[in-house]
């Protein structure tokens, strides 16, 4: 095999609590993450020698300070390979908006070099290896529904029979993930998500008690410092949301919809606002191959 061609998946967050922190810095969290059918496509094509990466976006780190170039590099050099790799990414989920974006691509590295190298990598050795460049990477590498534990890496798939409309926004706002995480107080978060509701909403394909039970402890922080994200959920549940929540540390934001005309005639609306609004509904993997 000479190249392969993926799809790797955004996530939203349907639950975020944050129950504690470690000595190591990172935050123990509780949440239930999702994929949604907003992907980057990668393709990868054997060279000679060396890792080298391209982008339809200008402005994406083409060397090391990219996770999914890192993830080549691990993959060569914990298996001992000497052949190259070129990638290229074109990416169509917005960078840093809390939607695993670089955690998509670097999931999408180490699956996709494990079948074009024929290195045939089980799959709790794909996601060690993911955890040790991302939090985000072992979920990203299975995708569909799931509780995330630990800091994000210790996953239980979820069985769900909802099939979930979304409109996504991403706000031009810049957040970081780690200011957001460094100002929460622990001492001070008010609701927390019940996640075994929403476990058996999501079971249930219940939209209604899926949009009822959404709460992200985070928004505590990240709000009070961006007011749009606030005005952002109260234009979408203007616009016939059942329910609207941030992803992550945001900034974006979405809102459940009960089905996809809904969506899609609320998304014409909100897009004369904002130009990155997507419409999208949930999928079972994080990554397709082909």
């Amino acid at each position: 095999m000479e190249s392969i061609h993926l799809r790797a998946h955004a996530k939203i967050n349907l639950t975020l609590d944050v129950v504690g922190k470690r000595p190591d810095g990172y935050h123990d969290v509780e949440m239930i993450m999702q994929s949604v059918n907003l992907w980057d496509e990668i393709i990868l094509k054997e060279i000679d020698r060396g890792i080298e990466l391209d982008s339809n976006m200008k402005n994406l780190p083409r060397g090391s300070k990219n996770i999914a170039w890192r993830a080549a590099e691990l993959i060569r050099k914990e298996f001992g390979v000497s052949r190259g790799v070129n990638i290229y990414i074109k990416k169509n989920i917005p960078i840093a908006a809390g939607m695993g974006g670089g955690s998509a691509d670097c999931a999408g590295v180490l699956l996709g070099l494990s079948r074009l190298w024929d290195l045939q990598i089980e799959d709790e050795t794909l996601k060690a290896l993911g955890k040790s460049l991302g939090a985000d990477v072992p979920f990203c590498l299975t995708g569909g529904t799931a509780l995330a534990q630990g800091i994000g890496d210790i996953l239980t798939p979820i069985t769900s029979r909802a099939d979930i409309w979304l409109v996504i926004i991403r706000p031009n706002i810049w957040v970081s993930t780690k200011e957001i995480y460094g100002r929460l107080d622990l001492n001070t978060i008010g609701e927390r998500p019940d996640n075994e509701a929403m476990i058996k909403h999501l079971g249930a394909g219940r939209i209604s008690g899926i949009a009822e039970n959404l709460v992200n402890v985070l928004e505590g922080v990240t709000i009070p410092m961006h007011l749009q994200i606030a005005r952002i959920k109260s234009q979408l549940m203007e616009q016939g949301a059942l329910g609207s929540l941030m992803s992550g540390t945001g900034p974006t934001v979405y809102g459940v919809f009960k089905n996809q005309f809904s969506a899609r005639r609320a998304a014409r609306v909100l897009r004369k606002k904002y130009r990155h609004t997507y419409v999208v509904n949930t999928v079972d993997r994080g990554i397709h191959i082909g």
